[in-house]
């Protein structure tokens, strides 16, 4: 099974490490986040990536170019130009780098990779968040509906601070909650061919109208996950990762 990862976005609300790299580029740890990203879904058996390039693809391409000839240690003849590893540094999986256009929609993004999904069940998300989603448990769960769509609901950490009032009396003060309490979009679906038919062209945004058809013909199911979610929308997010990830608690750094 292949997983999708959309990373051809803009990134405007994160233009400060944004405006020369695309955000998918961004590092956590020395790691672009999509590094961070397949890496979680290699834990659960994926191999073989479909990535959505457009803004700055060419960088993203040449990220994954480069990977192959620098990563480990390596031993160069100047006089022949031939390059010998020391380690196997490289990674067992297979990218592949689409050009979907530097301004097309979510939905478009999705639909241009059709050709290279295949007529087969596959995994999308996105390269602007982290997770520990058993992704093992969400196949099993896709699998048991039936439907054309799965998206992995999370409920993600409280903004801002509450306060308990006793009329105009402050009783109680919860800096920030685990939790929100409302379920949200986490990205992370298993999808079927099927859905293609939802998304009419470049300009569809894949969490408006395409979801809510398949919604509302009840071929969206959700599994709902408990454990860590953090989107990266903002530096104050990212630092937050790359702080976890410093300390040796990103919980998204799952181990054999």
């Amino acid at each position: 099974m292949k997983a999708a990862i959309l990373a051809g976005g803009l990134g405007t609300r994160f233009s400060e490490e944004t405006k020369g790299r695309p955000k998918a580029l961004v590092e956590i740890g020395g790691r672009p986040i999509i590094w961070h990203v397949m890496r979680h879904y290699a834990h659960f058996g994926f191999s073989e990536f479909v990535l959505a390039g457009g803004y700055r693809k060419a960088d993203l391409a040449r990220y994954f170019t480069d990977y192959h000839r620098l990563e480990g240690s390596i031993a160069v003849d100047l006089r022949t130009g031939t390059t010998v590893r020391h380690d196997d540094g490289a990674l067992d999986w297979l990218v592949h780098v689409i050009d979907t256009g530097e301004h097309t929609m979510t939905g478009g993004r999705v639909k241009r990779l059709a050709p290279f999904l295949g007529n087969e069940t596959f995994m999308l998300t996105w390269c602007d968040g982290l997770a520990d989603v058993d992704l093992a448990a969400l196949l099993a769960f896709h699998r048991s509906h039936g439907r054309l769509a799965t998206v992995t609901a999370v409920q993600p950490p409280g903004r801002f601070g509450h306060l308990t009032l006793d009329g105009d009396a402050v009783t109680g003060f919860e800096e920030k909650p685990e939790r929100s309490g409302h379920w949200i979009n986490g990205a992370f679906f298993v999808l079927e061919p099927g859905v293609f038919d939802y998304i009419e062209g470049d300009a569809t945004m894949w969490e408006e109208e395409p979801m809510r058809r398949l919604a509302t013909d009840g071929q969206l199911m959700a599994y709902r996950h408990d454990g860590f979610w953090q989107c990266m929308d903002t530096a104050k997010e990212r630092d937050l990762l790359e702080k976890l990830w410093a300390t040796g608690k990103a919980p998204w750094n799952l181990r054999p």
